[in-house]
């Protein structure tokens, strides 16, 4: 390849070409790294988001839980409340019977009856007699009624009271169950928020980040444009040249095959003898200058 101005000019397209190249490579690269800084971005957002998605079912199993203790408790409290009720209602009943009780005590009354009847059971009376100490049982026995009625009050108030110490462990169980239950819900709904929050944010980021890969595209194409454009015209340029190189070596071959053959007619017109190849030569000539 000989030097001529479109050498030249190759030279000078091949020294764009490689600043270039160099400029549209370093492009490209920001490019990638702007597409993987986006994609870990986006797989991080779905990662959270799927964290997100799975502790959602488990806040709200809780939430449900938390609502069942509530009416579990509000109904042992208001269980209580009527227990606490019966208790009061009872107790003014057993005031009611003291208020009518004979003044002598259960114990005094029930001793005096068992004299009574022992002194029946034992003693030989007359009609009258044991008729009058029956009577007397009797009168006896009604008196320690309000007795009787009074120490069944106050064993159905030690049963209720009971009922109401169970009644008030239970009550008190489901709330701490219905406290630890609720906080550990809103743990869960406060790092749900959290972590939403931050995958907006990393969504915003990757946005940004896809925003800047286009307009860096953007910035590639026409550099691409221009790399393509000084390609084609370094193509077409090196085809000329080809072509220019060429024309001249068919030139060359001429100019040598005429004097060439020039030289073998001398040796023919002098007598001496010719080599095939000079012979052959002399033929070509002839043929070409027919032509």
């Amino acid at each position: 390849m000989t030097n001529s101005p479109v050498t030249s000019e190759i030279s000078e397209i091949d020294s764009k070409l490689h600043a270039l190249c160099e400029q549209v490579d370093k492009a490209r690269s920001e490019t990638r790294k702007l597409i993987e800084k986006r994609d870990k971005l986006n797989e991080e957002f779905r990662k959270i988001r799927q964290e997100v998605r799975e502790a959602r079912p488990q806040r709200d199993y809780l939430n449900e839980k938390v609502k069942t203790l509530k009416l579990l408790r509000d109904e042992s409290r208001t269980k209580t409340r009527s227990i606490i009720e019966d208790i009061k209602t009872r107790q003014e009943k057993i005031s009611e019977l003291r208020k009518k009780a004979p003044s002598q005590s259960y114990a005094r009354l029930k001793k005096e009856q068992d004299d009574i009847e022992w002194k029946i059971q034992t003693t030989s009376l007359d009609l009258q007699e044991e008729k009058r100490l029956i009577e007397i049982v009797k009168q006896l026995e009604t008196q320690m009624e309000a007795y009787k009625k009074i120490e069944k009050q106050l064993k159905k108030i030690a049963d209720l009271r009971r009922e109401l110490r169970i009644n008030d462990n239970k009550a008190d169980a489901f709330h701490q169950e219905l406290s630890a239950s609720a906080q550990k819900s809103q743990e869960i709904h406060q790092k749900m928020v959290a972590k939403i929050d931050e995958s907006k944010k990393i969504k915003n980021d990757a946005d940004c980040l896809h925003q800047s890969y286009l307009k860096a595209r953007l910035e590639v194409e026409p550099l691409s444009a221009e790399l393509r454009g000084l390609l084609e015209k370094k193509r077409k340029l090196q085809r000329a040249l080809k072509d220019e190189d060429e024309k001249k070596r068919r030139t060359s071959e001429q100019v040598l095959k005429e004097k060439l053959g020039s030289q073998a007619r001398e040796k023919l017109q002098r007598g001496e003898k010719l080599s095939w190849e000079e012979f052959q030569l002399l033929e070509d000539n002839d043929d070409d200058t027919k032509n």
